[in-house]
């Protein structure tokens, strides 16, 4: 590389609109003589290859930082040791988001737990809550994790009655329970081993109407599929979020089909991903981007102009 540059690391980066939202997004901020690569690793990549990643960022005198994506726990896992600082959600979460250098110094930081909250609220309103909905989130990774450290800091009265969350492999829910055992959650939370997509079914059936259905699994972007099947309801009157904003998005096809008879209301993940973005670009850049207003009103007409 000949000039500072910026990195996403995850699975398909090639194919994500922020290859032409951050040119745009740079002219806007003033950031200056800088350019964006993505670094593909498989999911689930082998420990030695996120070493080799962090290792590079690290030393590389050009890279300015890093958003993760899809290997934010294992990236972390594989490569504690080469951080100099972690912020406290890092430590908590047990994975890291954004890469930034400060002050010769090498940190790592966790930013679902904003990003996701910024984006949670942003869909549905506080006041929702009171009635009893309940929550189901499909996989139990770093964004799903954030999420429920965010629901469980809104105050009674403006959260769901119940998380469900569910996950292929046990390993996840347990490390899930964990975090949660030490916040000493205010929630009641189940956690359901869903192998099969007819499992997840099973729990969507259950939710109160109103409730929120999350596909937070990765599954319809950095996989085929969906995790549910189409003989999954979705709660009357209910919400569907799809973290993602591009693939498939199979998800998003059963919940639209289901739209009118079932009185949804459906998200994908577009703000997020301009939430997501931007809080990591402004801790890489140490510079203040908004999160509402007409300063990140601006950001999203950018970024919509050149979506992919």
């Amino acid at each position: 590389m000949t000039r500072p540059t910026f990195y996403f690391i995850g699975v398909t980066t090639g194919k994500s609109s922020i290859m032409k939202v951050f040119p745009a997004w740079a002219a806007h901020l003033g950031l200056g003589d800088c350019e964006i690569r993505g670094i593909d690793c498989k999911w689930h990549d082998e420990p030695e290859v996120y070493r080799a990643v962090v290792s590079f960022l690290k030393n590389d005198i050009l890279s300015l930082g890093a958003l993760v994506t899809t290997h934010k726990l294992d990236l972390l896992k594989a490569s504690r040791d080469l951080f100099d600082e972690l912020d406290p959600y890092a430590k908590q979460l047990d994975e890291v988001s954004c890469i930034s250098k400060r002050n010769g110094r090498f940190c790592g930081h966790a930013k679902d737990p904003i990003t996701a909250g910024l984006s949670f609220d942003a869909i549905v309103d506080g006041d929702h809550w009171q009635h009893g909905a309940e929550i189901c989130v499909l996989g139990a990774g770093g964004s799903s994790l954030a999420l429920t450290i965010h629901l469980m800091r809104r105050p009674d009265g403006r959260r769901p009655s119940r998380i469900y969350v569910t996950n292929r492999s046990p390993k996840r829910l347990e490390e899930m329970k964990l975090v949660h055992a030490r916040m000493q959650c205010p929630i009641p939370v189940e956690y359901h081993l869903c192998p099969d997509a007819s499992d997840n079914d099973r729990v969507v059936n259950i939710l109160k109407p109103g409730s929120m259905v999350i596909n937070a699994t990765g599954l319809g972007k950095d996989a085929p599929g969906s995790p549910l099947t189409d003989a999954a309801r979705f709660p009357e009157n209910g919400i569907a979020w799809e973290f993602n904003y591009r693939g498939d998005l199979i998800f998003l096809d059963q919940a639209r089909s289901q739209k009118h008879a079932r009185n949804l209301v459906i998200e994908d993940g577009w703000v997020y991903f301009i939430h997501g973005w931007s809080r990591v670009i402004a801790e890489v850049f140490d510079i203040n981007i908004p999160t509402e207003g007409p300063g990140f009103g601006k950001l999203c007409d950018i970024a919509a102009k050149v979506r992919i």
